[in-house]
């Protein structure tokens, strides 16, 4: 038996199959283990935003090439999400195209998406909450820590749904890259270029503010607590039309054909 890799990356028609396969898993995973590797992935791209935050400290965080090692850095999130095993809401966008083809129902996508979002949101703010005890937040990182958030509870909900749409977009196509790499190098290859991309571009992820907002505050900054709902609201919905709509229904329409039942 030959146990050679393969060398040819998986076509876009295998990878709409195997993304459908995938979605169809992540259905039927048992409830504890969903929530537990949801809150894996809440802490995994944790710690790639305070990667980013310790980065960004004393630099033009508006502009510049900080913003692209930024990017480089935050990539550490989805690298440990998709190489590591874990339950991501933003990747799990791309479970419509199971749904659409009911290869799994409404419900189990759902519940699927509730699920790993609590459990996303619970790894995210227990990581900013251990950020805060270990003293790291104390100095010139805590003041950029703050920054991060004073800025992201400010943003207008238009501004904060387009860059929703806009960012998990990105993600999910850096997941749909992921499906053609036959090796981990590969995988961790096709994450950096869409996730630095997002990142250098300002654009939003809900489970990244899941963790920069509560880190702003353990590092002294202003709660905004209405301003921080209102912008998981916007950037989550954002996050939906961008995964589902705007990669997900699209491939699935030009890989899997319009008329498939």
């Amino acid at each position: 038996m030959n146990d050679t890799p393969h060398p040819d990356a998986y076509k876009p028609a295998e990878i709409a199959r195997l993304m459908e396969s995938a979605g169809v898993a992540k259905a039927a995973l048992p409830l504890a283990q969903m929530f537990v590797l949801a809150m894996l992935a809440g802490a995994f791209i944790g710690f790639g935003a305070a990667a980013y935050t310790m980065v960004m400290t004393g630099t033009d965080m508006g502009y510049g090439p900080a913003r692209m090692l930024g990017g480089l850095v935050f990539s550490l999130g989805l690298i440990l999400v998709v190489v590591g095993g874990a339950e991501l809401f933003t990747g799990n966008a791309l479970m419509v195209m199971a749904a659409v083809d009911r290869r799994i129902t409404r419900q189990q996508l759902f519940r699927n998406w509730v699920v790993v979002y609590l459990g996303n949101l619970v790894g995210a703010v227990g990581l900013a909450v251990a950020f805060g005890l270990s003293g790291l937040l104390d100095g010139k990182m805590g003041g950029t820590a703050a920054q991060i958030a004073l800025a992201k509870s400010s943003l207008p909900p238009v501004e904060a749904l387009v860059r929703g749409v806009l960012c998990n977009a990105l993600v999910c196509l850096a997941v749909w890259l992921t499906f053609a790499a036959r090796t981990a190098a590969g995988k961790i290859l096709a994450i950096l270029w869409p996730v630095t991309g997002f990142v250098m571009l300002g654009l939003e992820h809900s489970v990244a503010n899941m963790y920069f907002l509560p880190q702003g505050w353990a590092a002294g900054g202003e709660p905004n607590l209405v301003g921080a709902a209102a912008n998981l609201f916007w950037v989550t919905l954002g996050n939906i039309l961008g995964g589902a709509g705007g990669v997900a229904l699209a491939y699935r329409f030009a890989y899997l054909g319009p008329g498939r039942a």
